[in-house]
């Protein structure tokens, strides 16, 4: 079964997001807490560890939308193509929010187990514990919601039932406090312009 870690959402215990920081560096999947839902993911830069996730996601390489969360903005810059001035503007007012902007990749961004991504979803969830992750381990993690077959409990929230329920098929669970049932927007940025694909929790039209 995996490790299952209790932290502070307000105040993150340093010494036991290392523990998870090493889970993630030994190519391990660990399920964590957002500003949406919770969520499942890996290392950006180990393959074992993103072949992993795409079994437990059940998708092909070619299936699966690459989306990583970043610590903060200048964190983004380095996985993306040039930002315009405006686009920038947006994404400083907005961030740390519960939104997911796909952008075009840049050259930065590894393979996903040999399929180079054209672009990426990125997120800079407003919830310490998964930034703290990605600023301890020194890259992004990649990202994907963690979605039951239940058509009246979707997304868990629970996080001592996502333990009983995911417990053999990860290395660690982080109980962060119960988890959010709504999904982060996600807006296309691919053409310059703010499009609304998914509205979820974050309302873009507040920032533009």
């Amino acid at each position: 079964m995996a490790d299952f870690f209790r932290i502070n959402p307000d105040n993150p215990q340093e010494r036991i997001l290392n523990e998870v920081v090493n889970v993630l560096k030994r190519g391990g999947l660990v399920i964590y807490p957002t500003d949406t839902v919770y969520g499942v993911g890996c290392d950006l830069t180990n393959q074992s560890a993103l072949k992993k996730l795409l079994r437990f996601k059940g998708l092909k390489a070619n299936k699966m939308n690459l989306a990583f969360i970043c610590y903060d903005l200048s964190d983004i810059t380095n996985y993306v193509k040039q930002i315009d001035t405006p686009v920038f503007r947006v994404l400083k007012k907005s961030l740390p929010g519960p939104f997911t902007f796909i952008m075009k990749a840049s050259s930065s961004v590894p393979k996903l187990v040999d399929t180079k991504k054209k672009e990426v979803g990125i997120r800079v969830p407003d919830h310490n514990i998964p930034r703290e992750l990605v600023r301890l381990l020194g890259n992004p993690i990649v990202t994907t919601s963690l979605k039951q077959d239940d058509d009246i409990l979707e997304y868990p929230t629970d996080p001592e039932l996502i333990y009983e329920d995911y417990g053999n098929q990860v290395d660690a669970v982080i109980d962060g406090g119960y988890g959010n049932i709504h999904l982060s927007t996600v807006v296309d940025l691919r053409d310059g312009d703010f499009e609304v694909i998914r509205q979820g929790a974050g309302d873009i039209e507040d920032y533009l």
